[in-house]
């Protein structure tokens, strides 16, 4: 079987041919499968910015990810392989946010936020579920609760509360003594 040739390019715009695995030889351009849009890498990397609401969207350059070796158990991989994430957000100082959404979330989460995650052992799936955490915790602190509507008790509820208040007090006065002998 003669070996496939793919084209890579890399992150300073270098194209070089490289020899493609079976997998992703049948993965390449004119095989119904659509390209990335954009820079292959970017457009691996996932997404640009993070939906909070339909309101709101969050440019992934506003999020700060540190990334650290995961603690615990698992040998070399979990001392070589910086698998913990640590996603921050500023709020305070994030121009994506409205006065109103961020006065909500300076009251509700403080002026930074801070998720850890080291769940996974990839480094990408633990980037990935800290901005799905993220993405949970902002729309949570941005809603806005329903006010409770007071509602009337029913005629029948006002009556059987009434009628079971008199069948307590006829009870009761059962079992009084009567002084008046």
């Amino acid at each position: 079987m003669a070996a496939s040739v793919g084209i890579a390019v890399s992150r300073t715009r270098e194209r070089r041919e490289v020899r493609l695995g079976r997998s992703q030889a049948t993965r390449r351009e004119g095989d119904g499968v659509p390209a990335p849009e954009g820079d292959s890498l970017e457009a691996a990397a996932g997404p640009r910015a993070v939906r909070v609401s339909r309101t709101l969207t969050i440019p992934e350059r506003e999020l700060r990810f540190r990334f650290a070796p995961s603690g615990g158990p698992g040998g070399q991989h979990a001392n070589k392989v910086s698998t913990r994430v640590e996603l921050r957000f500023d709020v305070a100082k994030s121009p994506s946010l409205g006065p109103v959404q961020r006065a909500r979330l300076l009251d509700r989460l403080g002026p930074e936020v801070r998720i850890v995650v080291d769940s996974e052992r990839s480094q990408s799936r633990n980037r990935a579920e800290a901005i799905e955490r993220f993405r949970q915790r902002l729309a949570g602190a941005l809603r806005i609760p329903r006010s409770r509507t007071p509602t009337r008790p029913s005629r029948a509820s006002v009556e059987r509360r009434l009628q079971q208040k008199r069948r307590r007090s006829q009870q009761k006065q059962s079992r009084r003594t009567s002084h008046d002998e």
